[in-house]
């Protein structure tokens, strides 16, 4: 596990948070949005020989659905998933089974979920610092265009509204 913690940490703009109840359970967040979360014991992922709870459970953001299903359903892969992350953006992996992951294999998991969850001008500078070989990723996004408002036009709540027109209630602003 120290190996998680210190690629986690060693990421760019992380902060680390620690639980109220002095165990050793941080969350790695990256613009407040957390990317590598050691879960409590819960009742969804438990031994299903004996019903006992994991207790060293660590969840990684990944991209897209896609990319959970290539980890979850490979059968040499130790992730796994429960019913409770159905539609989550996530996958979960035992303390236990960190020794199956190489520390290449466990650093691409840990930057990849940073990647997932980090803004995207921090993800493209992050890129073209550590891969400059790397081609720059297309933006997702168009950068709004304000457009400046023409003499005498006129905005919707400033028209003219016929004689018979029902009023729009007015929404207040809390």
């Amino acid at each position: 596990m120290a190996d998680v913690h210190a690629i986690a940490s060693g990421m760019p703009h992380v902060t680390k948070w620690e639980r109220d109840d002095g165990t050793d359970r941080p969350v790695y967040q990256v613009g407040g949005k957390s990317f590598v979360f050691f879960r409590t014991p819960r009742p969804d992922a438990a031994d299903p020989a004996t019903g006992e709870r994991y207790t060293d459970v660590i969840m990684f953001w990944v991209e897209s659905e896609e990319d959970k299903d290539a980890l979850v359903r490979d059968p040499s892969s130790p992730f796994f998933t429960t019913p409770h992350f159905d539609g989550h953006l996530s996958v979960l992996l035992r303390a236990a089974d960190l020794p199956r992951l190489s520390r290449d294999e466990l650093a691409e998991i840990v930057q990849d979920a940073w990647l997932a969850r980090a803004s995207n001008r921090r993800r493209e500078r992050w890129l073209r610092r550590s891969h400059p070989h790397r081609p720059r990723p297309r933006r997702q996004w168009l950068r709004r265009q304000h457009r400046r408002r023409r003499p005498g036009r006129l905005r919707p709540r400033e028209r003219p509204r016929p004689p018979n027109h029902p009023r729009k209630p007015r929404r207040r602003p809390w």
